[in-house]
């Protein structure tokens, strides 16, 4: 439970939130688990058994379709454990993709000097929190992301008088994909630099696939990447506290 729902109900009801006034768009659970099946049921959502042994969230999310008798040509993997996404990044995510159909779509969000500077503090002590990206600002096609913060920038001093915000990009782990990407994803060897930089995402760009990248903006709302401790509850509801429901009220 966190601040009265429980997890999977908050992320529910966000991508019941993203999908609204869309039409032919389904929101499913795909667990491996009974007990969640049945809190599925409880709270009214649609859901399918996954084998256990899915060596990844995409594996998952790829069963799942499988087992869909009408397939989706797009399909956006929302993580179990993330109540705080803005139901917009995903919206944006699903408007990007009906504009200009590509392999896959994920969000990012540019950083202020401010927040560079806390990730930058962060990195000393756990160098692999964080993932930057870099793009091409007119299509947004990804050309990389690293755990290394991306650009280097020379001259930084003169780049910080002319605003607030950095050319730092941090990306945000959700992905969507066309259906025959995510049938392609699935079947790839695991590649180099994915298994350096521990991105599942390199492997689409390694093979020479395409990512676009979608700005979002957090406008001044929580963030937090997941829940997945005890003590991860305990910061999820202060930030709900602080910053207030994502979602109000009971319907979605």
């Amino acid at each position: 439970m966190i601040s009265g729902q429980t997890l999977l109900q908050r992320v529910v009801r966000l991508a019941q939130a993203a999908a609204t006034g869309l039409s032919n768009v389904s929101v499913i659970v795909a667990t491996d688990n009974d007990q969640i099946t049945q809190h599925c049921h409880d709270i009214g959502v649609a859901s399918v058994m996954t084998p256990p042994e899915s060596p990844s969230g995409t594996d998952r999310v790829a069963e799942a379709v499988r087992q869909m008798a009408d397939k989706p040509d797009f399909i956006l993997n929302m993580q179990g454990d993330a109540p705080l996404t803005p139901p917009d990044f995903l919206r944006a995510m699903i408007d990007a993709f009906a504009a200009a159909p590509c392999d896959a779509v994920t969000p990012v969000t540019q950083l202020t000097w401010e927040q560079l500077d806390k990730l930058r503090a962060d990195k000393l002590m756990t160098p692999f929190s964080g993932t930057t990206a870099v793009f091409d600002e007119k299509t947004g096609n990804a050309f990389w992301f690293s755990k290394t913060i991306l650009p280097a920038m020379r001259k930084e001093k003169d780049l910080r008088a002319k605003g607030d915000k950095s050319p730092v990009f941090r990306h945000i782990g959700l992905y969507g994909y066309s259906l025959s990407m995510l049938e392609k994803y699935i079947n790839l060897p695991e590649s180099r630099f994915e298994k350096l930089e521990g991105l599942e995402q390199l492997r689409l760009l390694e093979n020479g696939y395409t990512i676009r990248c979608v700005p979002v903006d957090f406008k001044g709302r929580a963030n937090m990447s997941g829940v997945d401790s005890p003590e991860d509850i305990i910061r999820a509801e202060a930030l709900i506290a602080q910053f207030g429901e994502l979602l109000l009220g009971e319907g979605v």
